[in-house]
């Protein structure tokens, strides 16, 4: 029997999770064991180096390509982590949104 989305190595994100996805604080503690187990798998069925085997896996296929609606916590984890990294981040600027002159000043080396 094939066990559906079968890996041998971890799945680690170093750009946008360097600290590891338990660190971060977007995902639960299950849900980070999910993706660190599973994620090279989901990564690859999502992007089509790897074929789907089991039935499980046509399934996440098919919500990847938004054919159907997540279902199970395999789904349902990688489009959590997909809208993670996927969007752009948001920045607050305290200036109260107007863009802020850098200030020149000349100075001279003088001996007084």
């Amino acid at each position: 029997m094939v066990d559906s989305f079968f890996v041998t190595n971890c799945y680690f994100d170093n750009q946008n999770y360097p600290r590891g996805f338990s660190r971060h604080g977007h995902f639960t503690i299950r849900e980070a064991q999910l993706l660190e187990r599973y994620g090279n798998a989901y990564n690859d069925l999502a992007s089509g180096k790897r074929k789907p085997v089991t039935d499980d896996e046509h399934q996440f296929v098919a919500v990847c390509h938004g054919k159907r609606m997540p279902s199970n916590e395999h789904e349902k984890v990688w489009l959590k982590y997909m809208a993670h990294t996927r969007s752009p981040k948001r920045f607050h600027t305290l200036s109260g949104g107007k863009p802020q002159m850098d200030v020149v000043e000349d100075y001279t080396d003088s001996e007084d």
